[in-house]
């Protein structure tokens, strides 16, 4: 097919209409199957796409398995959405929490005990745990701050960091005190905000992130924090 000239291209676009529509009709009809099935195979999908040596086409699989386990919820997909949340690739995580933040919506009980199973289960170092914190903050539940809240006790630096960053981003002043209890660690983070000025290497402590959080959710006027 030739895409020099206006024909073609117009037919190349037919095309992809055409192909996204059936990519749509698929995933319905995949999420529309037993449930219990539905899982098996979409979590089997996960880990042979983890092995795929081509990345666009392990993105691009991880991505498709997460609007669908976005589609289809429950325990399980959580957990499932989680997994992929800690994935390397970037565009893989933003599907998965794309999905996860769209089904806080309309089930956060669901999508909350996942976050509490996730804390209790996953290594420190799961990529998942410093994304979940960001994600909860989108949702306007009132359970999200103490969610967020036990984030601040994890033994990973990079998790604790996410969580205070977020609670600044809720503005709620229950923080306070948590974030108070943080501002003798010594253990450093990396910045990537360009803030490297605190240090030669571009690290702060979490001590020094808790108390610059505490200061600035103190200095909110009350109606701020609404």
């Amino acid at each position: 097919m030739g895409l020099s000239n206006r024909s073609g291209l117009e037919s190349a676009l037919r095309e992809l209409f055409l192909a996204e529509q059936k990519a749509r009709d698929l995933a319905d009809e995949i999420a529309g199957g037993p449930a219990e099935i539905v899982l098996t195979v979409l979590s089997e999908a996960v880990d042979r796409a983890r092995n795929l040596a081509d990345e666009k086409e392990r993105v691009a699989q991880l991505s498709s398995v997460a609007k669908i386990l976005g589609e289809i919820g429950g325990p399980g997909a959580v957990d499932a959405l989680i997994d992929i949340l800690g994935s390397e690739e970037h565009e893989a995580r933003h599907a998965a929490g794309i999905a996860l933040e769209d089904l806080s919506f309309e089930r956060f009980k669901e999508v909350a005990l996942g976050v509490e199973r996730a804390l209790a289960k996953l290594p420190a170092d799961h990529l998942a745990l410093s994304e979940l914190p960001y994600i909860l903050i989108e949702v306007p539940e009132p359970g999200v701050v103490k969610l967020v809240h036990r984030f601040l006790e994890h033994p990973n630096e990079e998790v604790v960091a996410a969580a205070i960053e977020a609670c600044v981003e809720l503005g709620d002043a229950s923080s306070v005190p948590k974030l108070s209890r943080l501002e003798r660690d010594k253990r450093l983070v990396e910045l990537d905000d360009g803030e490297s000025d605190r240090s030669a290497d571009g690290s702060v402590t979490i001590g020094e992130l808790a108390k610059e959080a505490r200061l600035l959710l103190q200095s909110l006027e009350p109606e701020d924090r609404a």
